[in-house]
């Protein structure tokens, strides 16, 4: 692979990713903490913000 095709590879792969507020935003509510399952209200769906860092970075190896 030549440079040009390394970088619009790594191009890809960057656009690929997903923030931890995407992430978010594309969950459901469902009343608890997508990761440690914390009983939260009906907006929310995570307890705080190392919750939801861990979860975007646990789905991004799952992928």
């Amino acid at each position: 692979m030549d440079s040009k095709q390394l970088q619009a590879s790594q191009e890809e792969r960057d656009s690929a990713r997903l923030t931890p507020l995407q992430l978010a935003a594309n969950l459901p509510p469902k009343g608890a903490c997508w990761y440690c399952d914390k009983p939260l209200d009906a907006v929310r769906r995570f307890c705080c913000k190392s919750c939801g860092e861990a979860y975007a970075e646990e789905t991004q190896y799952d992928r």
